[in-house]
């Protein structure tokens, strides 16, 4: 039966002989099923756990008849922290709020980041939102990636949760980017089909996978070019993480700004051809922005749709790529 001791209280347990051979850290998450594991194995890795008397390792594995005395810590609270900031919201009623994300939020709080999320704001903003699909995640259907702007849709109730969730998980909800790129793509208009699975060797990162990614589908239509870049709309059938990233840097388009898959910085001595110097970039995060969301409203059944004009970052550097590098 799980336990929640008091913060900082030790407690002696006996293993019985029917959990022999279980590593000390499972074991202790099934006694404290709400601590996560990983917050035990870093008391044991501190030295607030014992087994008779000493100090050892989160895989030791008990016998019966061991005697554990564990300290834990006081339990993290899962209550968001409604915060005061700014949202741009688009739309709102009784079932669904529209919003068009800033850039550099981060959607939900995870660990490290429990405060400044868009979720902190809309706690704060309305009463009303649905349990949200994962804990810390009151109204979420979707995400947008950090330096992402544009369109969002947030649910307020279940019931409109469980409508729109389905479209995403059905690829009828219809999704616009708009996205500015390194180089000119040769086809003014393409289809993109690869395949997509956390990387190898950064867990951080996206990559194609052949063999075992998941189906991954963008479409792109070239907007406008200009020397050296391109504005591109991209509209992904599926809705992969990271998948308009690194599908264009797949293709050997990586968005600007965007250095985790390829994208460069770009400054205006470099659009206007002259020597190097010490200035601040034309845009300081991955130029990619939601411009627009079609899908069923939850209760009309009508076919709705939204859009986010494009931010002053983006809008400014196609000012001065028009202006520096028109072909």
């Amino acid at each position: 039966m799980s336990q929640t001791p008091k913060a900082n209280q030790s407690l002696t347990l006996r293993v019985a002989r029917t959990a022999s051979q279980r590593r000390l850290d499972k074991y202790l998450h099934g006694r404290f099923s709400n601590f996560s594991r990983a917050m035990i194995q870093k008391q044991i890795t501190a030295g607030a756990v014992k087994v008779n008397g000493s100090v050892v390792k989160a895989s030791f594995k008990i016998s019966g008849g061991d005697i554990i005395v564990v300290t834990l810590p006081e339990l993290p609270t899962r209550e968001i922290k409604p915060e005061d900031i700014p949202l741009d919201v688009i739309y709102d009623d009784n079932d669904i709020i529209i919003l068009n994300k800033q850039a550099d939020m981060i959607v939900h709080p995870a660990r490290g980041n429990l405060n400044g999320t868009l979720v902190n704001a809309l706690v704060n903003y309305s009463n009303e939102l649905s349990s949200g699909l994962g804990e810390f995640r009151p109204g979420i259907v979707h995400r947008l990636d950090r330096d992402t702007t544009g369109v969002m849709v947030v649910t307020k109730n279940d019931v409109a949760q469980w409508k729109v969730a389905k479209q995403f998980e059905n690829r009828t909800i219809k999704k616009e980017y708009l996205a500015v790129v390194h180089g000119v793509p040769q086809l003014k208009a393409d289809r993109i089909s690869a395949p997509l699975g956390v990387h190898p060797q950064i867990r951080e990162k996206y990559s194609v996978r052949s063999e075992v990614g998941k189906e991954a589908i963008t479409f792109y239509e070239v907007q406008e070019r200009f020397r050296g870049y391109s504005l591109l709309k991209l509209t992904p059938k599926t809705g992969r993480t990271h998948q308009i990233r690194v599908h264009l840097s797949h293709i050997k388009h990586p968005i600007v700004g965007d250095d985790m898959y390829g994208g460069k910085a770009v400054y205006l001595w470099q659009l206007k051809d002259e020597e190097a110097r010490a200035e601040e970039p034309v845009i300081a995060r991955c130029a990619l922005h939601a411009f627009s969301i079609e899908f069923r409203h939850p209760t009309t059944g009508e076919t709705v749709r939204f859009e986010a004009p494009l931010p002053p970052d983006m809008q400014n550097f196609l000012e001065l790529l028009r202006l520096y590098r028109n072909k």
